[in-house]
């Protein structure tokens, strides 16, 4: 589109060709005056930037808190069954009388008997 506005150019002028523009270098120019007037913005930047990698911080550190807790919670789940087990195994009618033997006790051999008092009846 530039050239053809040139051409356009050229030929208004009688056929000669126009003086060639120096180009302009596009180079990053930093002074005083673009840093002032952005100073703001720049802040506001490393505002979020700062916020962004606490957040992640927090994150990776929720994370390790998480997979710590749930490790902790399969161990007392192994130690809740283990411990269930046993009481199961101690709770036997075998198991009891074998820890109660050494005390004198012993297991019945005849069923338990149950005594009925009857209540005296009032005077009609």
């Amino acid at each position: 589109m530039r050239e053809e506005e040139k051409h356009i150019i050229e030929e208004e002028a009688g056929g000669e060709p126009l003086p060639k523009e120096p180009k302009k270098e596009w180079r990053l120019r930093i002074n005083y005056r673009l840093i002032t007037q952005n100073l703001p913005f720049i802040l506001f930047l490393a505002v979020i930037a700062l916020i962004y990698i606490a957040n992640s911080h927090l994150a990776e550190k929720k994370v390790r808190k998480i997979n710590k807790l749930s490790r902790e919670i399969k161990e007392l789940k192994w130690e809740y069954l283990s411990v269930k087990s046993e009481l199961m195994f101690r709770s036997k009618l075998s198991e009891v009388s074998k820890a109660v033997e050494p005390l004198g006790l012993k297991e019945l051999s005849t069923p338990p008997q149950r005594i009925e008092v009857k209540a005296p009846e009032e005077a009609q």
